[in-house]
């Protein structure tokens, strides 16, 4: 069996429905939960993992609709854990909370919390002490890979900026559950322009604007039809972006093993295992950009992970790494055997390769600085004023 893009792909669906039911009517909200709870059912069968909240579960006052949809992704999940390819990775969610959330979770889901929290399915990314929606999104932008949204107002409008800068993709559904222009409603209007639509996403079949199309659904469209157009449009993604920081002067002497590395070790595992694209910019390249320095730090600062091997010592190399550290993207360092390494990085845990051992002993040597690095924290951790 095909193995779907969305393996391991880690999917954030945020939104909420307005309190007024005169603008989010209830039969509109109980289609689009319909909508959130088949979509899930999908995603877990495609392999995909889940950043979610923990937190309370308010309804409204008119007629006792849950607003947010994170308790029902919760409880979807949970009931779908037998549908995960026997391969799938955990964590199976990656779970954002604060020091209070503990107390907020409704009664109706603390067992199904507690059982979750008590396993590896969950990792449990908490934002100590910051009872604040913003330093929650903050977090969620930044283990996210895709960001879907529906319904929602200011809060949403917040997170798709996180995403966007972070070069990560933003499908607003139009779902008629918040007033026209306020949160996804406004986003999926943007999108509606062929020169704003591809700032919400790129696709590589297909221009993004014919994708805002695809999905612009009507009450004509059933359920069952958005979420398969929904899902279909995750697949076509532009794959998430590996950039790339190393020698590529063929005349150094280090530059035949350093080629060799990326192609039968780096690249098969970044892109064929763990479905990234890998970025490498250099003078041979068409450019989007007026010059070669300004379209290497735009890819580098919309990238996902940057992977920097320094072999060869060459400046431009620590530029970009030193670019790629400040702005705390996951990178791995990396340096063929008794290379030089300088102050800064003498105690820098990267990954030191051979040009010896069998394509497997180094692929594997690779995965596991790979899986290492996710967690990492940045060399200079928030310092807030008031914790």
């Amino acid at each position: 069996m095909v193995r779907s893009p969305l393996f391991g792909r880690r999917i954030h669906i945020a939104g909420s429905v307005a309190e007024e039911p005169d603008i989010a009517p209830a039969a509109e909200v109980l289609r689009a939960r319909d909508f959130v709870e088949q979509l899930v059912r999908e995603l877990v069968r495609c392999g995909a993992t889940f950043v979610l909240p923990v937190d309370a579960d308010p309804v409204r006052k008119a007629d006792g609709l849950p607003i947010c949809f994170d308790w029902l992704i919760w409880k979807t999940i949970h009931a779908q854990l037998d549908q995960r390819p026997t391969n799938a990775h955990d964590p199976y969610v990656v779970a954002v909370q604060h020091h209070k959330n503990e107390v907020q979770v409704p009664d109706e889901y603390v067992g199904l919390w507690d059982r979750f929290r008590d396993t590896d399915r969950v990792y449990i990314e908490n934002v100590s002490h910051w009872n604040m929606n913003s330093k929650r999104m903050d977090a969620q932008a930044r283990v996210g890979d895709i960001l879907i949204a529906l319904g929602g107002s200011e809060g949403v409008l917040y997170l798709a900026n996180l995403y966007h800068d972070a070069g990560k993709p933003v499908v607003p559904l139009n779902f008629p559950i918040t007033a026209p222009n306020t949160g996804a409603r406004r986003l999926f209007t943007l999108g509606l322009s062929s020169a704003e639509a591809r700032r919400l996403f790129q696709v590589d079949d297909l221009n993004a604007q014919t994708w805002i199309n695809r999905i612009h659904f009507t009450e004509r469209t059933s359920v069952p039809d958005c979420v398969e157009k929904v899902v279909t449009l995750l697949e076509a993604l532009t794959p998430p972006r590996a950039f790339v920081v190393r020698l590529l002067d063929p005349t150094d002497p280090e530059f035949a093993d350093v080629q060799e590395f990326f192609s039968s070790v780096v690249k098969p595992v970044v892109e064929g295992e763990l479905g990234y694209r890998v970025a490498v910019i250099d003078s041979q390249h068409s450019h989007q950009q007026p010059r070669i320095d300004q379209e290497i730090f735009h890819t580098l600062h919309r990238s996902s992970v940057v992977l920097a091997d320094i072999t060869g010592e060459r400046p431009n190399c620590y530029l970009e790494l030193g670019y790629a550290l400040g702005r705390g993207l996951p990178t791995i360092v990396m340096a063929k055997e008794r290379s030089k390494r300088h102050f800064d990085l003498a105690t820098y845990a990267m990954l030191i390769w051979k040009t010896s051992g069998t394509i497997e002993e180094r692929r594997q040597a690779f995965r596991d600085h790979w899986t290492a690095v996710q967690i990492r924290r940045p060399l200079v951790p928030p310092d807030p004023l008031i914790p």
